[in-house]
């Protein structure tokens, strides 16, 4: 399941959501502007910053991460990101404040002794989505969190079901077709009429439910199950890239070129939640070079 997307989304659409972690929120919080930002000169790319308004009385910046996996090197990486963007953009900024989410406890680094300082700075808030309770008890945004993490099946359908309800209630179509990206992501193998069936949709209420249907036939043709041969996928991605993004500069085609099935496998899911070439850049940047 693809979490860092689906978290891109959330704090996309809810750049609230990420001051709900924090203590002390800004007073501008609800002016901040969520962005995925790319360090160019080292290939950085940081999950989430999210910027304050230009009018903002103290210029804070907020920097988030989301772990679901083990990575001895997270520290490492987030605090050089950090450091790096905030040399780069030195005068527009003055204090900084770090959120890392992980799905669970396990999953932070074994040493931290090195980073100890910058941990327990009172700069640094981390996260434990398995350790804030049942999601049926949080505001909706912090109910899509956990939902992320829930691994059962079962939970995460009624989990799902509670949450479209209350949107519903609410009148939060974003919040309607998160969710249901959520599932699509957690159930990539089943139809679009069986999703819906499962969360008791109707086919036209979220655009993700809409979707879905797009994301199991790309996936199901890079995997080799419609066509049988590696280059007859690039050539589909390729197309579909053209016509999300618009035309590939030749230079992104020749990286493309070299993926491997899976990557190809990967970017065909991936592409889905393209906007601009940037979003290809970035994806092609943190593949593995042959």
């Amino acid at each position: 399941m693809r979490r860092d997307t689906i978290f891109y989304k959330l704090f996309k659409q809810f750049p609230l959501l990420l001051f709900e972690l924090v203590d002390e929120p800004p007073p501008e919080a609800e002016n901040y502007q969520f962005e995925s930002v790319e360090v160019k000169e080292t290939a950085f790319r940081i999950d989430g910053v999210f910027l304050p308004p230009a009018n903002a009385v103290s210029k804070t910046v907020f920097f988030a991460e989301v772990q679901f996996q083990k990575d001895e090197d997270l520290y490492h990486r987030f605090f050089s990101e950090l450091f790096l963007f905030l040399y780069r953009h030195s005068i527009r900024y003055d204090d900084w404040f770090g959120v890392i989410i992980f799905g669970s406890r396990s999953l932070e680094p074994s040493n931290s002794m090195i980073h100890r300082a910058l941990l327990e700075s009172g700069q640094v808030r981390r996260v434990y989505l398995d350790e804030l309770g049942d999601l049926r008890q949080q505001p909706l945004g912090l109910g899509l969190m956990l939902l992320t993490n829930v691994t059962s099946e079962t939970e995460a359908v009624e989990g799902a079901r509670f949450l479209l309800e209350q949107a519903r209630q609410q009148s939060e179509q974003a919040i309607i077709d998160l969710v249901t990206t959520i599932i699509v992501y957690k159930f990539s193998t089943l139809s679009r009429e069986e999703i819906a069936a499962m969360l008791g949709l109707n086919l036209e209420e979220p655009r993700a439910i809409r979707e879905a249907e797009a994301l199991g036939e790309q996936k199901g043709i890079v995997k080799g199950q419609e066509i049988g041969r590696e280059e007859e996928a690039r050539s589909l991605i390729l197309k579909l890239l053209n016509r999300k993004v618009g035309a590939i500069p030749d230079q992104l085609q020749t990286q493309i070129q070299v993926l491997s099935l899976e990557q190809l496998e990967g970017l065909g899911e991936a592409l889905l939640d393209f906007s601009a070439i940037a979003d290809l850049e970035g994806w092609l940047q943190g593949q593995p070079r042959g």
